[in-house]
């Protein structure tokens, strides 16, 4: 199995007692409550009821993204098993993942990012430093660790308790959640062999994995993956792989630019609207109808998009007359008359409002709202 795939299974096991650990502590999904009648008490807030419908609902999306997996890597049309080859496969993958040797690997790799990123994020490292004090990151950089020590001891003089604590509480359930995986990683790798591997070949592995050297192999071949000369060999491998796909971004564009674009309902004839209906099994009226209002809104709204743009257009013209009048002193509006003055404003005042009301139509348009 590959290293990528081993991250996604430890980042899932590392991921999830945070989820398990929270729900207790998190409000009530989304819940209208209802207004106690005359002297009756409001039900009081119940936490594992809270915690089961958090469960649940983290077990329903989960159960979509595994039906999403098994589409995507089919074995209901694989062909069954010879029982021998696969009991031989299955000595075989006894060997190669011992029991431990995930933890092992994902201890080279988690174990790592987990402590790096713990000190990274720590009352101490410059970057929580600068959050907290609101001090550019590069002053606090030019700090002695010491000074560091005993800033981060002024917001939180037990940090390193709690670090500790952390550590404490999550890696053992990490640790639990892989020991977990293991068996039925053996039970698909074991089929897997046994469909790559004649019942010999396995023999042949097996017998390998028997000897001295075959069994400091199995012990270690998991964990070398997140070794750490691998893991920054891989990542330095990652931007020439980018720059490609930079170096070649026009051609790529003009490639994928070739075909027409894909076509809108209001784009299709009478004829190519029939047979859509025929194939929705719909009447042709309901889509022609579709069809029409799509066209209008089309129409309507760029007529007003033209009128907006001449307004819009006019009185910014207007601004930028004004706003390039200030670079001279006879255009300083100290000098002008209150007439004049007035007048100029009223025209800045007229732009800006154009411009709003442009936007708006603009949101109302493409169905936005505000805040998009």
């Amino acid at each position: 199995m590959s290293t990528w795939n081993y991250m996604l299974l430890a980042g899932a096991a590392a991921l999830a007692p945070a989820a398990v650990l929270a729900a207790p502590t998190e409000a009530p999904l989304a819940e209208v409550v209802a207004t106690p009648a005359d002297d009756e008490e409001a039900t009081p807030f119940d936490s594992e009821a809270a915690a089961a419908e958090a469960k649940a609902k983290m077990q329903k999306e989960m159960d979509e993204v595994i039906a999403l997996v098994e589409k995507m890597f089919d074995t209901k049309s694989l062909p069954p098993i010879d029982p021998a080859r696969l009991a031989i496969a299955e000595q075989t993958t006894a060997a190669l993942i011992p029991a431990g040797s995930i933890e092992k690997m994902l201890d080279n790799l988690y174990g790592r990012m987990f402590r790096t990123l713990m000190g990274e994020f720590s009352g101490q490292s410059d970057l929580m430093l600068s959050i907290k004090t609101g001090v550019e990151s590069d002053k606090i950089a030019a700090l002695d660790d010491a000074t560091k020590g005993q800033i981060a001891d002024l917001f939180d003089p037990h940090r390193k308790e709690r670090e500790e604590q952390i550590t404490r509480v999550v890696m053992p359930l990490i640790r639990e959640a892989l020991a977990d995986m293991e068996p039925p990683m053996r039970a698909g790798l074991a089929k897997a062999y046994a469909r790559r591997f004649t019942g010999a070949q396995l023999a042949d592995v097996n017998a390998f994995l028997a000897t001295p050297t075959g069994q400091l192999y199995a012990s270690e071949w998991m964990a070398l993956q997140a070794d750490p000369e691998v893991m920054v060999a891989v990542v330095k491998a990652v931007p020439p792989l980018i720059t490609k796909f930079i170096d070649r971004a026009p051609a790529i564009e003009k490639d994928l630019k070739e075909l027409p674009k894909e076509k809108q309902l209001a784009d299709l004839g009478d004829e190519e609207l029939a047979k859509l209906a025929r194939l929705m099994k719909v009447d042709v009226s309901a889509l022609k109808e579709q069809r029409d209002m799509w066209n209008a809104d089309t129409m309507d709204a760029t007529d007003t998009a033209d009128s907006d743009d001449h307004a819009v257009d006019a009185a910014a013209d207007a601004a930028d007359a004004a706003a390039m009048a200030v670079e001279n002193s006879e255009y300083d509006r100290s000098n002008w008359s209150e007439a004049d003055r007035q007048r100029v404003e009223e025209l800045e005042a007229a732009y800006l409002e154009a411009e709003a009301a442009a936007v708006e139509k603009a949101r109302e348009r493409l169905g936005r709202n505000p805040s998009d």
